[in-house]
C-alpha cells in the first residue's frame, strides 16, 4: 500500500514537472486557431452555425488526432521513454534489417537497454513485406528519407513555434492601446525572440522550477475565461460538442469550410514536441497531465472564444484577447506571454535533441554538443543551431508580419509531420508490435485519411506563406542526406581498404619500426579490422607507440547506453603486439561530456580484459563479440589497478601486498609544456590528475604482471591521439550526380562543421592528425 502511494506521488510529480516541458506549445494554440481559421474566405459566412461547426472540428481534431492518436497509442510506442522520428526508426532497426550503416554488432544486443523492459525474444517467421524491404536497398533508403523529412520538419517548428508564439501573444497591445502599431509589435517580438535565443547558452537551470506554474496558471486562466464566455454569451454552445454541426458547416460552407481546415488544424501544434521531448517522462505522467489539465482546459477556452464570436463576429481578428474581460487583460496578457516564452523554449530544446539524434545517426554534420552539469538532466545546447534558428525565425517574423501567414507556415509543418508519424507508426505496428495487417491498415485508415484531410487544404496555402517550411525543411533533408550518403560511402571505403592482419604479422612485434614509450589511441570508426590510416602512419614515420589502441565511437540504435557496458575491449594480434581494440558505445541521446576522464576508464578496461583474458575468465558476466568483451560488468573491475590523485598519498585501495610504482620517462621539457597548456585549459587538468599503481601478483601469470607494467609505463609517458584527416573523392568514373554530391556537397560541410577532435573533447596538444586521400 504504501509502495503503491509512492508510485502516484511519483506520477503526479512528474506530470507536474511536464507542463513546462510538454505542454507549452499546444496550450498556447487558443491565441492564434481561431484567428486562422477565419482568415480566409470562411469570413463570408457569419454565422452561428458556421462558429458553431469551427468549434465541433476543433473539438474533434483535438480528440481524436491529439488525445486518442498521441496520448493513448503513441506513448505506447516509447523507445525507452523517448519519442520522435529517429526513436521509432531505431525501434523498426532493432527488429529489422533497415539501417543502411554496415556497422552493426552481435555485441549490440546484448545491451540492457536494446529490448524493452520485459521483452521476450519471439521466434516469428519473417514476412514477406520484412524480407522485401531489408533486401531493397532503394526501399531502406525510402524509409531513411521519410525519418529525415519528418526529422526536418521538426526542425521547422524550432524556428516556426518561436515566431508565431511570440507575435500572437504580443499582439494583444493594439487592442487595449491604439498607440501601438503592427510594426511596433512586430519589434517588440523580435527583441524578445533574440532575448530568447541569446540566453540559451546559460542553460534554464536557475529559471526552470517557474515553467510549469506557468503553464498551468496559463491553462487555468483561460479555461476560466472559457467558462465565462459560455455562461456570458452563448451557453448553447455546448450543443456544437456534437458531429451534426460539422456536417452542417461543410454543407453550408462547402469549399470555404474546407479551405478553413488549414487554421483549424493548428489546434495541435506541438503534438510533435511532445512526442520528441518525453525524456525522463512515464507514460503515465504525460497522459495524466494531459487528460486531466490541459485537455479539459482547452476545450473550455475554445469552447468560449466561440461563444464569444457567434455574438461579436467583427472581433474575429483578435478573438482570444477581445474576448478577454476588461478588469483581467493585463495580468492574462503578462502569462499568455511568459507562457509563449515557456513554450518556445521548450521547442528550442526539443529542436537541439532532433539535432543530437540526428548527428547520432549519422544524418548531420558534425555540431558542439554541451551538457553542463549544473543544468537539467537531459538538456543540452548546440551554439550553431542556436544562432541559425534565431536568424530564421526573426527572418521568417519579419517576412510574413501577419498571425495568418504564419499560421499558414505553421499548419502545413505540423500536419505533414504528423502524416509522416502516422506512416512510421504503422511499420512499427506490423515489425514491431508484430500486428496483422488489419490493425495496420485500421491505423491508416482512422488517422491518416483525417490527415490526409487536414494537408490537402493546408497545401491550398503554399503561396500564402505555406512554402517557408517546404524551402527550410527541403534545404535540412538535403544537407542529413548528402552528410549520411557520404559518411556511408567514406565508411564502405574503409571497410574495404582495411589493413591485412596477415602484414601487420610479417612486421613482427616491433611493427618494423622503432617503439617508443607511451600510448597511441587511433580513432577510427571500424569497429572490425585495422584502418588504412594505421598502415600511412607506420609507413610515413619512424616510430610509433608502445602500446596501440585502436578506438571507435559508436552509435547505438538505443537511447541510452549504461556506462558499464560502454567500452567493449579485445585484442588485435599476438599479445607480444601490444595493440588493443575499444570500442566506445553511445546512445543516440548520451552525450560526450567534457569532465569524463576517459583516459582513466580506458586504462581501466584494458587492464581489466589482460587480467581476464589471462585468468581464463572470459565467459563471465560481459559481452562477447570475437576476442572483446564488456569488462566493467565484471566483479572484481577497479581492483586490479591501484588508482591515486597525483601529487596526493596512495590510499588503502584493499588491495594486499606492495605496491609496483612505474616510473614517468616523460622528458622534463615536455612535462613543463604540458603543465603550461593545462594551467590555460583547466577544464583539461582533470584529465591528466590521475596515476596508477601495480598491486602485487602472484606468480601464476608473470607475463600478466610484465604485460600491466608496461601498459602503465606508457600512460605515465602520455597518451596521443591519432586521427585521420580524410579528404573525400568520387572515382572519375562516377556518374555525375555522385560527384557533385560527394567532391561539392559532401566536402562543403566536412570543411564547414566542426572537427572530429572538437566533438570528441580531444586536449590539442596531445592531437596527432594523419591526411588520406579517399577515392569513394
Amino acid at each position: 500500500m504504501i509502495e503503491r502511494q509512492g508510485q502516484h506521488k511519483h506520477i503526479l510529480l512528474l506530470a507536474y514537472q511536464s507542463f513546462g516541458i510538454l505542454h507549452g506549445d499546444v496550450s498556447t494554440s487558443p491565441l492564434y486557431v481561431y484567428i486562422n481559421a477565419f482568415s480566409g474566405s470562411l469570413r463570408n459566412h457569419q454565422t452561428e452555425d458556421a462558429v458553431f461547426g469551427v468549434f465541433s472540428l476543433i473539438f474533434w481534431t483535438l480528440t481524436i488526432l491529439l488525445f486518442v492518436k498521441y496520448a493513448i497509442i503513441m506513448l505506447s510506442v516509447a523507445d525507452n521513454g523517448e519519442g520522435g522520428p529517429f526513436a521509432l526508426y531505431s525501434l523498426l532497426c532493432r527488429h529489422a534489417k533497415f539501417s543502411l550503416l554496415p556497422n552493426y554488432q552481435a555485441a549490440d544486443e546484448e545491451i540492457t537497454t536494446y529490448h524493452p523492459p520485459g521483452h521476450v525474444y519471439r521466434s516469428t517467421s519473417s514476412s514477406s513485406f520484412k524480407r522485401l524491404i531489408e533486401k531493397s536497398k532503394r526501399l531502406k533508403t525510402g524509409l531513411l528519407l521519410l525519418v529525415l523529412l519528418g526529422s526536418s520538419l521538426l526542425i521547422c517548428d524550432g524556428v516556426l513555434t518561436p515566431a508565431i508564439s511570440v507575435l500572437s501573444s504580443v499582439e494583444g497591445l493594439p487592442v487595449h492601446s491604439e498607440k501601438f502599431h503592427h510594426n511596433v509589435v512586430v519589434f517588440i517580438a523580435c527583441a524578445v525572440l533574440v532575448g530568447l535565443f541569446a540566453m540559451q547558452h546559460h542553460g534554464t537551470h536557475k529559471v526552470a522550477f517557474l515553467f510549469s506554474p506557468i503553464i498551468i496558471l496559463w491553462l487555468l486562466s483561460i479555461a476560466a475565461v472559457g467558462i465565462y464566455n459560455i455562461i456570458e454569451w452563448n451557453p448553447s454552445i455546448l450543443h456544437a460538442l456534437s458531429p451534426y454541426y460539422i456536417v452542417k458547416f461543410f454543407r453550408d460552407t462547402g469549399k470555404d469550410g474546407w479551405l478553413s481546415l488549414g487554421g483549424i488544424l493548428l489546434c495541435i501544434t506541438g503534438t510533435g514536441a511532445i512526442f520528441v521531448s518525453l525524456g525522463h517522462f512515464t507514460t503515465d505522467s504525460v497522459r495524466v497531465s494531459f487528460s486531466c489539465v490541459v485537455y479539459p482546459c482547452l476545450v473550455l477556452q475554445y469552447m468560449g472564444q466561440a461563444a464569444f464570436l457567434s455574438k461579436n463576429f467583427d472581433a474575429v481578428s483578435s478573438s482570444f484577447y477581445s474576448s478577454i474581460p476588461d478588469p483581467i487583460f493585463w495580468p492574462v496578457f503578462v502569462v499568455a506571454n511568459l507562457a509563449a516564452v515557456v513554450a518556445s523554449q521548450a521547442v528550442i530544446s526539443a529542436t537541439f535533441s532532433i539535432v543530437k539524434q540526428s548527428h547520432a545517426f549519422c544524418c548531420f554534420p558534425r555540431v558542439k554538443v554541451v551538457q553542463k552539469a549544473r543544468w537539467i538532466d537531459g538538456q543540452i545546447y548546440i551554439p550553431e543551431m542556436n544562432w541559425i534558428l534565431m536568424i530564421l525565425s526573426v527572418a521568417v517574423m519579419v517576412g510574413l508580419p501577419k498571425i495568418t501567414l504564419l499560421g499558414n507556415a505553421y499548419g502545413i509543418t505540423c500536419i505533414a509531420e504528423a502524416f509522416l508519424t502516422t506512416c512510421l507508426m504503422s511499420l512499427v505496428i506490423i515489425f514491431v508490435w508484430q500486428k496483422t495487417y488489419i490493425v495496420t491498415v485500421l491505423f491508416l485508415v482512422l488517422f491518416g485519411s483525417i490527415e490526409v484531410i487536414y494537408l490537402s487544404s493546408s497545401c491550398m496555402k503554399i503561396p500564402r506563406g505555406g512554402w517557408v517550411p517546404l524551402v527550410l525543411s527541403s534545404v535540412l533533408l538535403m544537407i542529413m542526406f548528402v552528410w549520411h550518403y557520404g559518411t556511408r560511402r567514406k565508411y564502405l571505403y574503409d571497410l574495404q581498404n582495411k589493413v591485412s592482419m596477415k602484414w601487420i604479422l610479417t612486421l613482427g612485434p616491433n611493427l618494423g619500426i622503432v617503439r617508443v614509450p607511451g600510448i597511441g589511441l587511433i580513432y577510427s570508426e571500424l569497429v572490425t579490422g585495422i584502418p588504412a590510416i594505421f598502415s600511412h602512419f607506420i609507413t610515413n614515420l619512424p616510430a610509433i607507440h608502445q602500446v596501440i589502441i585502436f578506438v571507435a565511437v559508436k552509435s547505438i540504435l538505443v537511447p541510452y547506453v549504461p556506462h558499464k557496458e560502454r567500452y567493449l575491449i579485445g585484442r588485435v594480434g599476438p599479445k607480444s603486439y601490444r595493440m588493443y581494440r575499444c570500442i566506445v558505445r553511445y546512445g543516440y541521446q548520451d552525450v560526450h561530456k567534457d569532465n569524463e576522464d576517459f583516459e582513466t576508464h580506458l586504462i581501466m578496461c584494458v587492464a581489466e580484459f589482460i587480467k581476464l583474458e589471462a585468468e581464463g575468465s572470459m565467459t563471465f558476466d560481459g559481452l562477447m563479440d570475437g576476442r572483446m568483451a564488456v569488462v566493467r560488468t565484471s566483479e572484481k573491475f577497479g581492483t586490479r589497478l591501484v588508482m591515486t590523485e597525483r601529487g596526493a598519498a596512495p590510499e588503502d585501495s584493499g588491495c594486499s601486498g606492495t605496491t609496483i610504482v612505474v616510473s614517468n620517462s616523460k622528458s622534463p621539457t615536455l612535462q613543463k609544456l604540458q603543465a603550461m597548456y593545462e594551467r590555460e585549459s583547466p577544464q583539461l587538468i582533470h584529465r591528466r590528475r590521475m596515476q596508477f599503481k601495480l598491486p602485487y601478483e602472484d606468480q601464476r601469470h608473470p607475463h600478466v604482471k610484465d604485460e600491466l607494467s608496461e601498459l602503465l609505463e606508457a600512460k605515465s609517458c602520455g597518451v596521443q591521439y591519432i586521427i585521420g584527416h580524410s579528404y573525400i573523392k568520387a572515382k572519375r568514373n562516377s556518374p555525375f550526380l555522385k560527384k557533385f554530391v560527394i567532391d561539392i556537397g559532401y566536402s562543403f560541410l566536412r570543411k564547414n562543421c566542426r572537427a572530429p577532435a572538437v566533438t570528441l573533447t580531444i586536449p590539442r596538444i596531445n592531437l596527432i592528425g594523419v591526411g588520406i586521400t579517399c577515392n569513394v
